[in-house]
């Protein structure tokens, strides 16, 4: 990873503070993108690395747009994205509102899809690169209380196999990761009961993350998924 370019979208969250020390470590230079200008800052201090914050709502396509933008002025290229970022809701289905369905899908589907458009026109043009996208396990397993949450990940699923067949003649490889639980500030706000202690850690998702971006260039490694052993899905 030394020296290669890597934008991860979601750095202040659990696996995205992991990964970037991870990737600090390595050699790379870092873009952290988030929502919030403190909380980067503090994270950036943290790393011996080549870094740029880039505070984003990636919600909105203009700002996903000025990050791409930015980022090809800065370092000129962008080797690798890791998508990071999520929102959770966890309601029985017959509770669930309008703003919650939305919720959903601004951040976890539309949020995703407009960092992996902006990556994928800078990938393109050097006809190298790799999309990370943590879909997480509700993206492959359906789960009571979870009807919204798992059609925002069900639907991250779909575009990004269709973006990898279209960019796989142009160098762009896609990983999706379906992590079980992960321990980490998302569950800070969802009021589903959970047992934490027996989550996978940030760390865990990491490494697997950092397996994939340095894997073979001729390898791609489609899938990677990883579950806790007290709560797995077959």
């Amino acid at each position: 990873m030394k020296n290669k370019v890597v934008v991860v979208v979601g750095a202040t969250g659990g696996i995205g503070s992991a990964l970037t020390r991870k990737l600090a470590v390595a050699g790379a230079r870092l873009v952290l993108v988030a929502r919030n200008q403190g909380r980067l800052a503090t994270l950036a201090e943290e790393l011996s690395a080549e870094v740029a914050i880039v505070p984003t709502d990636i919600t909105k396509p203009e700002q996903v747009e000025a990050l791409f933008k930015q980022i090809l002025a800065e370092f000129g290229q962008v080797d690798a994205l890791v998508n990071a970022a999520g929102a959770g809701v966890m309601k029985p289905y017959s509770n669930l509102e309008p703003a919650d369905l939305d919720a959903m899908l601004e951040v976890n589907l539309k949020g995703s899809f407009y960092t992996c458009q902006g990556a994928a026109e800078l990938m393109q043009e050097r006809k190298s690169g790799h999309i990370c996208n943590v879909v997480g396990i509700l993206g492959k397993h359906s789960m009571p209380m979870a009807s919204a949450y798992c059609a925002s990940k069900y639907a991250v699923v779909g575009f990004s196999k269709c973006m990898a067949e279209e960019l796989k003649r142009f160098g762009v490889k896609f990983t999706l990761f379906y992590f079980g639980g992960v321990d980490s500030p998302f569950w800070d706000d969802v009021s589903l009961k959970v047992d934490r202690k027996k989550m996978l850690s940030p760390e865990t998702a990491a490494e697997a993350i950092m397996y994939a971006l340095a894997a073979n260039p001729q390898a791609v490694p489609m899938e990677i998924n990883i579950q806790p052993e007290s709560h797995l899905f077959f």
